[in-house]
């Protein structure tokens, strides 16, 4: 698998896997029904092209997870970081601040994750 980048109707999809996975199919047409508004034929089309993308797996009508939301998400932030700020995280902080402030506690979290990740 080349990229872990997902378009929106897939990213809605494995949603709903990541959270409720492992999951029966028949379980996962009546999930997405009720959240996507999707048809079963939809839904089942969708395990079928998530399976051969390799995101997850389908063994006898039990769908489970391949990969985890965590990489999937680590690879579309540093993706949309390269392409709108070109590569530049404290552009992106700038930008993503842009004038709201945030809790002291949330300042210590971030400071924590910056020296865990000064290397």
């Amino acid at each position: 698998m080349e990229s872990l980048k997902l378009c929106d109707s897939d990213y809605r999809f494995m949603q709903i896997v990541w959270e409720y996975a492992p999951v029966n199919s028949g379980e996962l047409v009546r999930l997405c029904s009720e959240k996507l508004g999707w048809k079963k034929s939809t839904t089942y089309t969708q395990i079928r092209k998530m399976c051969d993308k390799g995101y997850i797996e389908n063994a006898q009508a039990m769908v489970s997870v391949l990969i985890p939301k965590e990489r999937v998400q680590a690879e579309e932030s540093a993706y949309f970081v390269e392409r709108t700020f070109d590569g530049s995280l404290p552009g992106f902080l700038t930008a993503f601040f842009g004038g709201k402030t945030i809790s002291e506690k949330e300042a210590e979290q971030i400071k924590k994750m910056i020296d865990e990740h000064i290397g």
